[in-house]
């Protein structure tokens, strides 16, 4: 099936089938694919934790509003950003670069110091706000993996991050919960399923010059 006809099969899952799990081969390209998401300067300063376990989904639902998908999907995706971007994180990725294309430092110096000078101009909330808008992009490269896997998904942004960054614990892993995925596979009695997309027409949301 064609991109076109996958994106059009997708749509934002309300209730999923609970008795359908992920395989791990597919929840192997939905890693993949995170990991190969772009980010500005490739620095990845964002990360996507998997919750499998039901128990510790049961414990994140009230925190989601009480969004049966959450608890219904096969897995739930919390993409998460670094709370703060060091020095480390850029020589770690200047390191690889180092390591994998064998460019020399001569080379390589003045893109990290430039990079480390840019991070450090930002504050905090600057910081976050750009690793933000990375997640952003990683989500919707997800969902079209998704689509043409034939996996379901619903992208969510209604959900208390304080509270899930309490139950992840996720302060001990230096990250913010951002944006929730959960993904599995549609119930066939989601009626939202069969419902027609509702979009401009192209002439009315593409510009050509």
């Amino acid at each position: 099936m064609s991109i076109i006809e996958s994106l059009k099969w997708r749509y934002a899952t309300k209730k999923f089938d609970p008795n359908k799990v992920l395989t791990e081969e597919k929840l192997h390209t939905l890693k993949q694919a995170f990991n190969l998401t772009a980010t500005s300067f490739g620095l990845q300063t964002i990360s996507l934790l998997i919750v499998k376990d039901a128990d510790l989904r049961s414990q994140l639902l009230e925190a989601a509003y009480n969004q049966r998908q959450i608890v219904d999907a096969s897995h739930l995706l919390v993409f998460c950003v670094n709370k703060t971007i060091k020095e480390d994180d850029v020589d770690d990725l200047f390191d690889k670069v180092s390591q994998l294309r064998k460019t020399p430092e001569t080379i390589l110096e003045p893109y990290r110091n430039n990079l480390k000078s840019i991070m450090e101009n930002m504050s905090l909330e600057e910081q976050q706000e750009w690793s933000i808008r990375q997640v952003y992009i990683a989500i919707g490269n997800l969902m079209t993996v998704c689509a043409v896997e034939r996996i379901d998904s619903c992208p969510m942004e209604g959900f208390d991050r304080a509270r899930f960054d309490e139950i992840l614990k996720l302060d001990e892993k230096h990250l913010k919960s951002t944006l929730l995925l959960p993904v599995g596979y549609r119930a066939e009695d989601d009626m939202f399923s069969s419902f027609k997309k509702v979009r401009k027409e192209l002439k009315h949301s593409i510009i050509e010059m």
